[in-house]
Order: C-alpha cells, then sequence, then structure tokens
C-alpha cells in the first residue's frame, strides 16, 4: 500500500497506541517502503512509558523504542522548549480553568519536533494539531 505522505513523518502517540492494541497503522508504523523516513519524538515515548503499567505493555514500549533507535528517537533542545512555552501561551493564554495541560504541552512538542526536521505529523488529534500549526509556520500534518 503506498502511503499518500512522503518524506520524513512524525507518528503521535495515538497512532502508536493504535497499532499496539489492534494492529492499526501497520503501514505507517512498520514501513514497506513508499520513500518514507519515520521518527517519533522523545515526547510520545514519555507518553508510552506513562501508560506501559503492565509487564506486556512495557515490553511493547521496548520492541518499538528499540525499532526507532537509530536516530529517530528525536531529543528536545533549550530553543525549542522556549519556543513551545510561547506558542503554549500564544493558544492557551496562562491556562486558567485547564484541567490538562500536559496533554496540549506535549502536543506543541510533537509538532515543534517535526517541524525542526521538516517531518509530517501522523496523528488522529488532527483538529488540535491543526489549531498548532496556526502558530508554528510550515507544520505538515496527515491521518493515518
Amino acid at each position: 500500500m503506498a502511503l499518500p505522505v512522503g518524506g520524513k513523518i512524525l507518528l503521535d502517540t495515538n497512532v502508536l497506541i493504535d497499532y499496539l492494541r489492534a494492529g492499526l497503522h501497520a503501514e505507517w508504523v512498520l514501513g514497506g517502503g513508499g520513500g518514507v523516513v519515520r521518527f517519533i519524538s522523545a515526547v510520545v515515548l514519555l507518553e508510552l512509558r506513562l501508560g506501559a503499567d503492565t509487564p506486556k505493555r512495557k515490553r511493547a514500549i521496548d520492541r518499538l523504542h528499540h525499532a526507532f533507535s537509530t536516530g529517530r528517537v528525536l531529543g528536545l533542545t533549550p530553543p525549542l522548549l522556549d519556543h513551545a512555552g510561547r506558542i503554549f501561551r500564544a493558544i492557551h493564554g496562562n491556562a486558567a480553568g485547564m484541567k490538562d495541560r500536559l496533554g496540549p504541552i506535549n502536543d506543541v512538542l510533537i509538532a515543534l519536533t517535526a517541524q525542526h526536521i521538516g517531518a509530517t505529523v501522523i496523528t488522529r488529534n488532527i483538529l488540535d494539531f491543526r489549531r498548532i500549526a496556526t502558530k508554528v509556520q510550515g507544520l505538515k500534518v496527515a491521518a493515518p
């Protein structure tokens, strides 16, 4: 199956969870050609580890991490973190009344990581990432 996006892609946490739970989006996660280079953000790895509450889930995350370990787990830099704080404030203000700040800031970090390497974010969370894209020049987003 040819993927509709070529080049670099950065997989969001929800795509990987769908794959781990139900085998969905295997063409995005496992590859199989199409000139696609797959990456994950260290933030995605963090989110996956937070949800790995059983030995089976921990082993699944270990396998996934190993699959992306060849320079394709992208870290955060101080300038990226600073930029994320400014983007978050531009979108959410002082975040008063938000019950969950972690999810939205993680999405901003994932978006900026993708933008930094010129990758398209592959996510089921299209609306939130499109909102972020209004503040992050050149951010590309696609559904799996």
